[in-house]
């Protein structure tokens, strides 16, 4: 870890859930940069098991948990191995999650089940089961990781839009209740970054140049974003600087949501706008 400087979250007991690759694994990486102590949870063990050895090799402190955040035991056996390690729960990092695009008329209820399983009823047992103890060390900060189908949808992904509005719904309400007793919940909510989700995309367009130019069309940024950038968001909410900070959902997408169209593909003349009578 980084010496001779100010580490904004040291000692700090930090669970990341989701922390095998892309946005989790960054947001642990950074986190433990900054000096918390990780508990990285992961269904596979193949992908967060190195993530924790690479923090440990970088002087951090780590800890892997196997753990499917849709089965109560495997949250219960995060958790209690974030207490029984280093004594305590100051940040929560709901991530885990799966991705999911399918015409509606062909969505069974097993796929609804799974992505809500996953994303919304996982994020409610991480946080049911850590909130006890953060209110043990006087507080805390819960910071679930969302997306920009909390402001607008896809056609196609009626599961995955249902549980992100659902996790931010849950967000507010345990911030309204908890901001007495100095608990911060909030969301970030993530456009398109490069992650799996993105090669994805890629693989499945039959040419890459009309991918790459519908998507700029719709990010003003004109690329997509980093986990790395994603991971010091959270971090800002992690720490001190935003104690006044809760019920929040952060837009982290480059510009995409607060365009209205996509670009035209030709140039437009001036519309000076005439003064209605």
């Amino acid at each position: 870890m980084p010496k001779g400087k100010h580490l904004r979250l040291k000692d700090k007991v930090v669970i990341v859930t989701g922390s095998g690759a892309g946005i989790g694994k960054s947001i642990a990486e950074v986190f433990a940069a900054e000096g918390a102590k990780i508990v990285a949870g992961s269904r596979r063990e193949i992908n967060g098991q190195p993530v924790v050895e690479g923090i440990i090799d970088a002087g951090g402190e780590a800890v892997f948990v196997k753990c499917d955040v849709s089965e109560e035991a495997g949250v219960k056996k995060l958790i209690e191995t974030a207490v029984s390690t280093y004594g305590g729960i100051d940040v929560l990092v709901n991530n885990a999650g799966v991705n999911f695009v399918k015409p509606f008329e062909k969505v069974e209820p097993a796929d609804w089940d799974r992505v809500i399983n996953t994303d919304l009823r996982g994020t409610y047992l991480c946080s049911w089961y850590s909130v006890p103890h953060m209110l043990k060390r006087g507080g805390g900060s819960i910071i679930n990781i969302t997306s920009v189908h909390t402001l607008a949808c896809l056609p196609g992904a009626a599961p995955y839009d249902a549980a992100k509005w659902g996790i931010i719904g849950l967000t507010k309400s345990m911030a309204v209740e908890f901001a007495s007793r100095k608990i911060r919940v909030n969301a970030l909510s993530p456009g398109l970054i490069d992650t799996q989700i993105w090669d994805d995309i890629q693989a499945a367009s039959p040419d890459i140049d009309e991918c790459l130019s519908y998507w700029w069309s719709n990010i003003p940024a004109g690329r997509v974003g980093t986990p790395k950038e994603i991971a010091h968001t959270a971090l800002f909410l992690a720490g001190d600087e935003s104690r006044y900070t809760t019920g929040a959902n952060i837009v982290v997408d480059g510009g995409m949501t607060s365009q209205l169209i996509s670009q035209e593909p030709y140039q437009s003349k001036s519309l000076e706008g005439k003064t209605r009578e």
